[in-house]
């Protein structure tokens, strides 16, 4: 049997591969076993912050690896404490909790708001319209994508969703009883959907009022991808859970929740825990990626290149007004609705060498790692041109 018939013989059939072989990856570009060379605008859904085959990154792992490749969590890891105190630097949370995944951290989160609510008789939990947090049956809960949900109900008691942007709905629906609602300030899977000023301005207002808990999922948009070490803060406010996942590993499992000061007593010994979350390999890919990021300046690095894709990507929009609609998001983390699906598209982009994702049906989302530089972004937009134009000149295609 080849690759492919091995794969469909021994594996559940949960994922639709890409035609391609992988033989070796390196910077921004995915090298095939038949020797084809793709630039990567994907980034492992937003995972390779810094590329592929990082040099500090695989240094990193390697001097640990020889220390030790997992220690309980009942011990004493240094490197653990580590990549905790720069993340609670960093970000100006005090304490973090260390998952394998990002839909592991909502778990974390769920049961965070739980327990606190329950003191203070606050049972619902909220989620916006046209999420995605995970793929747990809790994550599920929250999620509002029917495509995912479809089949596992019945869902967690308790967990219902506010429209999108919203303001009156949000009104409407948040009283005492409400425990914590969940905001992806940028819904990734949803297709790059930017939540309001005004929305997340009465959110803090409503917060104010019936004294709930505002997590912040930023397991696509942070760890600066939007320009900022977290999306949240460009709307100047501050969330009291943040769950956090795929670059901060490095390429390897790992993922967390920061809590607000205010929240670090809830989970107590015995109340929560994982047998490896927080592993040391991962941690020390995380610590490197995180310094790499933090020393190198990449907020202002994301802003530029951001801020030049978007601007390629809005005159791209100009020149063919039937085939965009909308430009949106921020930094690297950007979104390119089409008026028709666009499968066709990233497929078309792939046989040219370039990765792309097709999410909510009509939107190519862009989420190339943080090193891409400007003539990266010339070269997909290239691509990018020649492939709409066959589109649109053999639309049967």
């Amino acid at each position: 049997m080849n690759l492919q018939e091995k794969e469909s013989h021994f594996l559940l059939h949960t994922y639709k591969r890409l035609p391609i072989e992988v033989d070796h990856a390196d910077g921004v570009y995915i090298y095939g076993k038949d020797g084809t060379k793709y630039l990567d605008f994907f980034g492992g859904i937003a995972v390779n912050a810094l590329g592929y085959n990082h040099r500090r990154v695989k240094a990193a792992i390697a001097g640990q690896v020889d220390r030790y490749m997992h220690m309980s969590n009942m011990f004493y890891m240094d490197i653990q404490i580590e990549l905790a105190e720069m993340i609670c630097r960093l970000s100006g949370f005090p304490k973090v909790f260390f998952t394998n995944s990002g839909t592991e951290a909502i778990e974390a989160a769920i049961k965070i708001a739980r327990k606190w609510g329950k003191k203070r008789e606050k049972v619902n939990l909220f989620a916006l319209s046209n999420s995605f947090h995970g793929r747990t049956l809790g994550a599920l809960s929250l999620t509002d994508r029917e495509k995912y949900r479809q089949d596992f109900d019945p869902f967690l008691p308790g967990v219902a969703h506010i429209a999108f942007n919203d303001v009156a709905e949000l009104k409407k629906k948040v009283d005492g009883t409400t425990a914590a609602i969940f905001v992806e300030f940028i819904q990734g899977e949803g297709g790059i959907n930017v939540v309001s000023d005004a929305f997340v301005e009465e959110l803090f207002n409503l917060k104010k009022k019936f004294d709930f808990l505002v997590v912040a999922d930023e397991i696509q948009s942070g760890i600066y991808r939007t320009g900022k070490l977290f999306c949240f803060e460009y709307f100047g406010i501050r969330p009291d859970v943040v769950t956090m996942a795929k670059p901060i590993g490095g390429g390897l499992p790992l993922g967390g929740v920061l809590v607000d000061a205010s929240l670090e007593d809830v989970l107590s010994y015995g109340t929560h825990g994982t047998t490896f979350g927080g592993n040391p390999v991962s941690c020390a890919a995380g610590l490197a990626t995180l310094t790499e990021l933090a020393e190198g300046n990449f907020d202002d690095r994301v802003a530029r290149v951001g801020g030049y894709l978007k601007s390629k990507l809005l005159e791209f929009k100009e020149l063919h007004p039937d085939f965009v609609t909308d430009v949106r998001g921020r930094g690297l983390m950007l979104g390119m609705e089409c008026k028709k699906e666009c499968s066709q598209v990233v497929n078309a982009l792939l046989s040219r060498g370039v990765l792309a994702n097709c999410t909510n049906g009509n939107v190519i989302r862009l989420l190339p790692p943080l090193v891409i530089e400007e003539e990266h972004v010339d070269i997909f937009m290239a691509k990018l041109a020649e492939t709409v134009e066959e589109t649109i000149a053999n639309p049967a295609k």
